[in-house]
């Protein structure tokens, strides 16, 4: 990967360090215009799917447009780095994310589910290009500077979550309609991007296609028959649904199966973010001081509690503080597990991909799954499926091993720059 801030461009260390330090400023605000974004989105998914008209089982399918756009801009994004570099792919992707939220709401102000389907496509194609691109770019500030980014980085995407989901309570509570909010967000999206664009260089993650070696092609039968891996693959599974089911669903989970009002849902909602984020932002430290295993069975211990309190107990103020507790589990999980694939044997890029296309087939299924056993038993019980799967996790923890030493920064986001190396690749932390 070329080193545009490199010594012999380097003429004035006071001029290079402020350039470093805004595009660092520039890809924390990235990640925190992605999260604004998605919370604003589903803290509105209860006056969506009223507006729409349409059953849970229907709203999975609506959600299953964000899921395949997701899937789709994770493949193409190691392309496309490789290709245009990160700057270009961060910049049209960032733009697909605005336009999605426009549409979205023409949808919603149309009651035209097809449109807002079409517009959580466009959303998770974006938000799925970015991040890799982001991250890439992330690595490169941790090369150039000897700090810790990538970890912030996607605290910053949790901490923009509390933001926009403290503004769509706010605009719940005040019956503000879901599409002009859905607009204002779009506004100060394209503030935020208007900014900090500029402050991204060209040429990083740029290089050449790979060829397709031999060596490369009989890599992959090699990395399917790791028993580790696959079981570190289950974790990121597991994991990965924890997350998104909350996005997807937790709003629609405390208003339909809690009886609580859309406003208080969103509240509900803001906790688990807050969680999330405390939990990203402690990620090093932990790291610091306790194997993988063991930060990753106590997430999937917390997550468990947390989600077999939201589904089993008719008290609502105990369900709701239980959020709390899935939050935190499910902070960690993907991206640590993520490192741990990383360091489990040769060919890093090929074992990162697989578990994290392994845990992005939760986020592609889960939506529509969770909406037909939603439809047929209600949400509460149709959480039970993640909550298996979160507890399977805690059994399959030992597969993560123990923090490796031989890495100069935190092992959380390590691996993400490995992403852009393959041209059909998939990472994502996200969450």
């Amino acid at each position: 990967m070329p080193v545009p801030h490199g010594p012999q461009h380097r003429r004035s260390p006071s001029l290079d360090d402020h350039a470093v330090s805004r595009r660092r400023r520039a890809l924390f605000l990235f990640f925190f215009l992605n999260g604004v974004v998605m919370s604003s989105w589903v803290t509105r998914t209860p006056d969506i799917r009223d507006r729409l008209g349409v059953s849970t089982g229907q709203m999975g399918l609506v959600l299953f447009g964000l899921s395949v756009g997701s899937m789709a801009g994770i493949l193409c994004s190691g392309r496309l780095v490789s290709r245009w570099g990160t700057r270009p792919v961060t910049a049209v992707a960032t733009l697909m994310v605005i336009t999605s939220v426009v549409v979205v709401g023409v949808g919603t102000a149309l009651a035209s589910a097809p449109l807002v389907t079409a517009g959580l496509c466009l959303f998770g194609g974006g938000v799925g290009a970015g991040e890799v691109a982001i991250n890439v770019d992330g690595a490169h500030v941790e090369r150039i500077t000897g700090t810790a980014v990538l970890p912030t980085l996607h605290g910053c995407f949790s901490l923009g979550t509390v933001v926009g989901g403290l503004a769509g309570m706010v605009a719940t509570a005040a019956a503000f309609p879901a599409h002009w909010h859905l607009w204002a967000t779009a506004v100060v999206a394209a503030a935020i991007f208007a900014y900090a664009i500029g402050a991204v260089p060209a040429g990083t993650g740029m290089r050449g296609a790979p060829p397709a070696s031999d060596t490369a092609r009989s890599a992959r039968p090699r990395v399917w028959r790791d028993r580790r891996l696959l079981m570190i693959g289950v974790i990121v599974l597991a994991m990965a649904l924890a997350e998104g089911a909350a996005n997807d669903w937790l709003p629609l989970l405390m208003v339909d199966g809690h009886g609580l009002d859309a406003a208080v849902g969103s509240l509900v909602y803001v906790g688990f973010a807050a969680a999330m984020t405390l939990g990203r932002f402690s990620g090093t430290f932990l790291l610091g001081r306790h194997s993988r295993a063991t930060v990753i069975r106590a997430s999937a211990i917390s997550g468990a509690l947390g989600l077999a309190l939201v589904i089993f107990s008719d008290n609502t103020v105990v369900a709701a503080a239980a959020v709390l507790f899935w939050g935190l589990g499910a902070s960690l999980g993907f991206p640590v597990a993520l490192s741990a694939a990383g360091d489990s044997g040769p060919d890093e890029t090929a074992r990162v991909g697989l578990v994290a296309t392994i845990g992005y087939l939760a986020f592609l299924v889960g939506p529509p799954t969770l909406g037909f056993l939603g439809d047929h038993y209600g949400l509460r019980s149709a959480m039970v499926v993640v909550l298996a799967f979160v507890a399977t996790a805690t059994l399959a923890a030992p597969a993560a091993g123990r923090h490796t030493s031989h890495r100069s920064r935190s092992d959380i986001g390590a691996p993400a720059e490995a992403a852009a190396k393959q041209p059909v690749r998939s990472t994502r932390t996200e969450e």
